[in-house]
């Protein structure tokens, strides 16, 4: 949090002196010029958080004279399963880190979406060689299905993302709506480990949003959207949401916590479709300001969409059997 709410500011600060401003347009609802860069922070804050933990680790497996009193023995006895899991991390960074930079690109001159589209594959495609990849049930565990699916998957909820970030406060409040809720149910299925990748998240959105609350004096911009998006997709490829002691519907859970994400990318893109335009052109059909279209002011319509997200996301813990 510290971090992020310290690197927000700074971009901020210098926004102006990179090229990072979002200027108003007809399908955008701000009337001023507003600084980008917001996402770097989050970014920067999530990727020096694991770093942290990982040097801390190391200190405590190297023997350093004071280096345990950091990590209670209920923490201790997992730090080799951490370094185990080490490679996957240096690469889950790696690829976000890439997805982050093109986002900052794109803010900064435009990209392409064909380009943008393209090199997202190639990074989850890069993650299935790597045998990251959705552990479904017959006949989608298939290692071709599967291998679809969580390209799908990921590269969706990357633009779902984006997509989302179309108010002030409204693509990071869910994003970290979202990621406390995976974390509760980590904590149910026992997998702290990825709980503890979303506790980093969770605290990176909370020094962003600070800023980002409405009226925001910066966005997160592509970079900080696309990044989120991506990290949320492959946390979830890599979670476990069911074991062979809970029922099977108990899968599902992601659905349930990501369905305000998934409803304005699919309802957007079929709008866009009927229309006979590109669904990645932009618009207000989005989920936002079809509220506001409605009558609710902004802000109103952002806690609106807080709300619908905390309660589809809540419905996924009535899937866990309770004691």
């Amino acid at each position: 949090f510290l971090l992020s709410l310290m690197g927000t500011w700074l971009m901020r600060t210098v926004a102006s002196r990179l090229g990072l401003i979002d200027h108003p347009a007809a399908r955008k609802v701000h009337a001023a010029p507003k600084p980008l860069g917001g996402g770097v922070a989050i970014w920067a804050a999530f990727a020096l958080t694991v770093g942290m933990a990982y040097a801390g680790a190391a200190m405590v497996r190297a023997g350093i004279a004071g280096s345990d009193a950091w990590f209670p023995d209920s923490v201790r006895q997992h730090i080799p399963g951490m370094f185990l899991r080490g490679p996957l991390v240096g690469l889950l960074l790696g690829l976000a880190s890439i997805v982050m930079f093109m986002g900052l690109v794109d803010d900064r001159q435009g990209l392409s979406y064909v380009l943008r589209l393209v090199v997202q594959m190639g990074l989850v495609l890069v993650l299935v060689w790597q045998d990251v990849r959705f552990t479904l049930f017959a006949p989608l565990s298939n290692v071709w299905i599967s291998s679809l699916i969580t390209v799908g998957w990921v590269v969706g909820l990357t633009n779902a993302f984006n997509f989302l970030d179309n108010m002030d406060g409204l693509s990071g409040g869910v994003a970290w709506i979202s990621s406390a809720l995976f974390c509760v149910l980590m904590g149910l299925t026992g997998d702290y480990f990825v709980a503890g990748f979303l506790l980093a998240l969770m605290g990176s959105l909370t020094g962003f949003l600070w800023f980002n609350w409405p009226p925001a004096s910066i966005f997160m911009g592509d970079a900080g959207s696309n990044f989120v998006g991506f990290m949320i997709g492959v946390i979830t490829v890599v979670s476990t949401f069911t074991t062979v002691k809970l029922p099977a519907i108990t899968i599902a859970a992601p659905l349930c916590v990501l369905a305000v994400p998934l409803y304005d990318s699919i309802t957007v893109i079929l709008i866009r479709l009927g229309q006979g335009r590109s669904p990645f052109l932009p618009d207000k059909n989005h989920f936002s300001h079809r509220l506001v279209a409605l009558g609710m002011p902004s802000k109103q319509a952002v806690l609106t969409i807080y709300l619908v997200t905390l309660a589809t996301g809540l419905s996924a813990l009535s899937l866990y059997p309770l004691d």
